[in-house]
């Protein structure tokens, strides 16, 4: 099996002066299914209701652009929200650190010791660790806190909320905006095709085989789709 990276001393200390790799798979994944589940949702509720195309077309472009933008305001607000408390939190450790170093330099011991430092070994790295506060900090956050060693970029995940949502939104409207014939039939096979293919990408950052994966969504979307269809159905005007 090939090795997801190299570990000579060289390869080691290239990946880690690069920094950690902030990735935003939750938020293409989230932006992609909801994307293709609201659009289809209108052209399935309005195909249902017995409408025109024209309409399906309207409705579908106004959804992906506001409920599109919508997402990622919200996500930029939530991922902005949290690296707010992320500067609030190390302002505290910072005036901790002055106000009461012995009270901050325990709880630095201590969880080296959970670590499973002892002995002169822990003193050491206690006062090694202590005399940057940046570092200092950085471990406070990560195992007093729980937090990611840096902080989350609220800019990059809302656009990436965007893109997705766009991208996926849009293959449901396509057969109606080129004048198909069958453009639902059309619509139906080629939004199924889209969540069996998030899924199978999913698979990509997970153990699970890419065919479940793409199952897995293909299987939530359809029934997200189905629920929209029945209840247009309920309200149709032919």
């Amino acid at each position: 099996m090939k090795q997801e990276h190299g570990h000579s001393p060289q390869e080691v200390a290239r990946r880690l002066s690069a920094g950690p790799n902030h990735s935003h798979l939750k938020d293409l994944i989230y932006g992609g299914i909801d994307g293709a589940v609201t659009t289809f949702a209108i052209v399935a509720g309005v195909e249902g209701a017995g409408l025109s195309h024209t309409i399906i077309v309207a409705l579908g472009l106004a959804n992906i652009l506001a409920d599109g933008f919508s997402m990622a305001a919200s996500n930029y607000s939530g991922t902005k929200a949290e690296l707010d408390d992320r500067k609030r939190i190390i302002q505290i450790e910072e005036r901790h650190i002055v106000e009461n170093p012995a009270g901050e330099l325990e709880e630095l011991r201590q969880i080296l010791h959970l670590r499973g430092l002892t002995g002169e070994v822990l003193e050491s790295a206690v006062h090694a660790i202590s005399q940057s506060k940046k570092n200092w900090i950085d471990l406070m956050l990560t195992d007093e806190y729980g937090l990611a060693r840096d902080g989350p970029a609220p800019m990059r995940a809302a656009i990436a909320t965007f893109v997705a949502f766009l991208m996926a939104g849009a293959v449901p409207l396509i057969p109606f905006v080129l004048g198909m014939q069958n453009a639902f039939a059309i619509s139906i096979g080629a939004t199924l095709l889209t969540f069996f293919l998030i899924g199978t990408g999913k698979s990509r950052w997970s153990l699970a085989k890419w065919w479940r994966s793409g199952t897995e969504t293909l299987f939530i979307g359809a029934m997200a789709a189905l629920l929209a269809y029945g209840v247009g159905g309920l309200f149709n005007v032919g």
